[in-house]
């Protein structure tokens, strides 16, 4: 092992690192809550135009007194939380598989601080349904790009898929230090629900980018605030979105558990 690689695991392993990593869990789950939050408004109300996505949850933190400074905290967060994933795959995970979940998480961790960095500095974030359009646009002018995005849009269902599984199997439990019974209870309940939220999330929004792919319609796509409105236009109507974004409500409180019981 190089002095490099030594002295990077031992940031990454730092205590202060610890402490930073699970600031960002609890940044995590603000984000999870304000989504679900502003998806009960949407199947009640409409939600006046604002995104039941990150960036609509960003743009509500901003809203906040003292939102500067709460934004300025949660891109520290999400930097240690990129830092922690990113030392997960290079120094823990010892098979390809077991690097991809980390380097995923560093990917989303990074648009995160990205949008929260774009709202500190010009005073506005983007749309997650457009920039999901545009990309499906692009992909879809390319050589077999109807069969590129049809593909990407099967594995956006397949993740979906894994997310319900990830839940069901309560795999979530490998990553919690040994907790008290009725701690360790709540958490069971609270992963289940919200995996299999994000799973019905990951999996309607998979089919919309396979349409999208079938009918060379890029508006067919869209991110997770197009998503969670198609859950209100199904027959169940707005109840079915009522009970998805209690899911993402239940797995806020299971991310600020995370913040507590988790290994890092």
């Amino acid at each position: 092992m190089s002095e490099t690689e030594a002295m990077a695991r031992r940031a990454t392993d730092s205590p202060a690192m610890d402490r930073l990593t699970r600031v960002g869990l609890v940044c995590r789950a603000v984000l999870y809550g304000l989504i679900g939050v502003l998806a009960i408004q949407i199947a009640f109300s409409g939600n006046g135009g604002r995104q039941a996505d990150k960036n609509g949850a960003i743009s509500q933190v901003a809203s906040l007194p003292f939102g500067i400074v709460l934004l300025w905290i949660m891109v520290v967060g999400f930097a240690a939380l990129i830092v922690w994933q990113a030392g997960e795959a290079l120094f823990k995970a010892h098979r390809l598989k077991d690097r991809v979940e980390p380097i995923s998480r560093v990917v989303v961790y990074a648009f995160i601080c990205t949008a929260l960095l774009t709202m500190l500095l010009t005073g506005h974030t983007g749309s997650d349904d457009q920039r999901s359009r545009d990309v499906t646009g692009k992909l879809l002018d390319l050589p077999g790009g109807q069969l590129l995005v049809g593909a990407i849009g099967l594995g956006i269902v397949a993740l979906g898929v894994y997310w319900m599984r990830y839940g069901v199997k309560k795999k979530f439990r490998e990553h919690l230090k040994p907790m008290p019974p009725k701690a360790s209870a709540m958490m069971s309940r609270l992963g289940l629900a919200g995996y299999l939220a994000r799973g019905l999330i990951a999996a309607l929004a998979g089919v919309f980018v396979v349409q999208a792919a079938i009918t060379f319609d890029p508006d067919k796509a869209g991110g997770i605030d197009a998503t969670l409105r198609r859950f209100a236009d199904t027959p169940a109507g707005p109840w079915l979105l009522v009970v998805v974004a209690l899911g993402l409500l239940l797995f806020a409180v299971y991310c600020l558990g995370e913040a507590r019981w988790r290994r890092t």
